[in-house]
């Protein structure tokens, strides 16, 4: 969608939206890919590209640290593009470098030294953090998304190590499950609003009822650090 924003470039801001397998991620970016403005950038999953192109997905020590050293390289030019171009104000990322802690199967700092990274650094190149719960079999866990492997137990742990990777971020925000998915998409949505400019903030969306979300809804930042 245009925006009225008279700028001709900006400085791009990271946004990170994750959480565990079937957490919603795919559908809140979606929604504000198609009705957020031109200004807003939605990164496609490192590992979707990767593993949907063909890369090998084998269970050997050897391929995953393969597969995780890959999706983190991808991830990095990812957000490089997008920054050096300069024609979005918030580029939000369907998973951030960090994202590869919860599935690296050693040490974390093996995989930080084979990358020559530091999580300092990289918590410090993200603006915030946006973590979608995995739900439950009793909320709505499912294998839908074909490149979906794991059971509900495996997805939760995922999600718990996920949390783990990006506790030490100022700025990350939690949006809980409900019985309601609209009503997760709409925690998620307000939290993604408080990101972008505020010439970038007035787009609706349909399926979501006006007004803000409540507070005490899931959306508050864990840790006990302030909301922005």
């Amino acid at each position: 969608m245009e925006c009225n924003c008279p700028k001709g470039d900006h400085e791009c801001r990271l946004v990170v939206v994750t959480g565990g397998p079937g957490a919603g991620k795919t559908a809140v970016l979606e929604a504000v890919r198609r009705n957020f403005c031109e200004h807003v950038a939605v990164l496609p999953e490192a590992a979707s590209i990767l593993f949907g192109g063909g890369f090998p997905r084998r269970d050997t020590l050897a391929a995953r640290k393969a597969a995780q050293r890959a999706i983190w390289r991808v991830q990095t030019e990812l957000e490089q593009m997008v920054i050096e171009e300069r024609k979005v104000a918030v580029a939000l990322c369907d998973r951030g470098t960090l994202d590869g802690l919860a599935y690296w199967p050693q040490t974390v700092e093996e995989l930080l030294s084979s990358l020559g990274a530091t999580a300092s650094a990289q918590l410090q190149k993200y603006a915030a953090v946006i973590h979608l719960r995995t739900p439950g079999v009793e909320r709505g866990y499912n294998h839908q998304n074909p490149l979906r492997t794991e059971s509900a137990a495996e997805a939760a742990a995922v999600d718990s190590r996920i949390a783990l990777a990006w506790c030490d971020h100022p700025r990350r925000y939690f949006v809980d499950n409900s019985d309601s998915f609209i009503d997760k998409l709409a925690r998620a949505v307000a939290l993604i609003r408080l990101e972008v400019p505020p010439c970038c903030r007035t787009h609706a969306i349909d399926v979501l009822q006006e007004g803000t979300p409540p507070a005490g809804t899931g959306t508050e930042p864990c840790c006990g650090h302030a909301a922005p």
